[in-house]
């Protein structure tokens, strides 16, 4: 558990066994019955949101956008990955970058996938929990949906150890508040056409075109469709 202090304006909430911490919509959040839906999805984290490494130029999430489909559904999606961002980072962005993709729309939802940059930039493994469940339990408090997307490996061993422990850290925040959580780690981590990929790539990190489907078709069958209803 997080033995970590709050920073200033933040509440900790990844403390107890988590039973109360089920993500209760409000008000503000609703799933109509029946007629079109609207709603709107923000992408948040660094450069694997962004798709950094695809020479297609569409990374994971234009993959799961595009074959996320329904009659009912109308579906606007926002990719704000920003290269070298941390999970600090995100927490301070999403309160002034998801309001306004948000606003007016019938649903909120939010997808969450950080963490390597963390592991790079020393970040505590205490404070990146603390940092995933403020931002889980602040948007499940303001009615929006949440949905956790954890970091591939790479091609680097002894970070790969680092990013093991961090990726069962945040399975275990998400299981703490009934968030889907996609582990993206473990299935890749001796698959041969991701290491193909990552072997190929300039940084032993990103991956190409392919190593992107991969990670797409892992979100997509990995409670996608049952997070959004359809």
């Amino acid at each position: 558990m997080s033995n970590d202090h709050t920073a200033p304006g933040q509440t900790a909430h990844d403390e107890g066994d988590g039973s109360d911490l089920e993500f209760r919509p409000s008000a503000a959040f609703s799933v109509p019955t029946e007629g079109p839906r609207d709603v709107a999805v923000v992408f948040m984290g660094a450069s694997m949101v962004a798709g950094v490494g695809d020479p297609k130029g569409q990374g994971w999430v234009t993959r799961v956008v595009g074959r996320t489909s329904h009659p009912d559904l109308e579906l606007t999606a926002y990719n704000l990955g920003v290269r070298g961002q941390t999970s600090g980072d995100v927490l301070t962005r999403w309160h002034t970058e998801c309001p306004p993709r948000w606003k007016d729309r019938g649903e909120r939802r939010l997808v969450v996938s950080v963490g390597a940059n963390d592991i790079a930039a020393g970040v505590t493994l205490a404070r990146h929990r603390l940092n995933l469940a403020n931002i889980l339990d602040e948007a499940a408090s303001n009615g929006v949906s949440t949905f956790v997307v954890s970091p591939p490996p790479s091609s680097d061993p002894a970070f790969n150890e680092k990013l093991a422990i961090l990726v069962e850290a945040q399975a275990d925040v998400c299981s703490r508040r009934s968030v889907p959580f996609v582990d993206c780690y473990r299935p890749l981590l001796g698959h041969d056409q991701w290491r193909s990929e990552l072997a190929a790539s300039r940084d032993g990190h990103h991956p190409g075109q392919a190593g992107y489907g991969l990670i797409a078709w892992l979100v997509l069958h990995n409670g996608w469709n049952e997070w959004l209803q359809i």
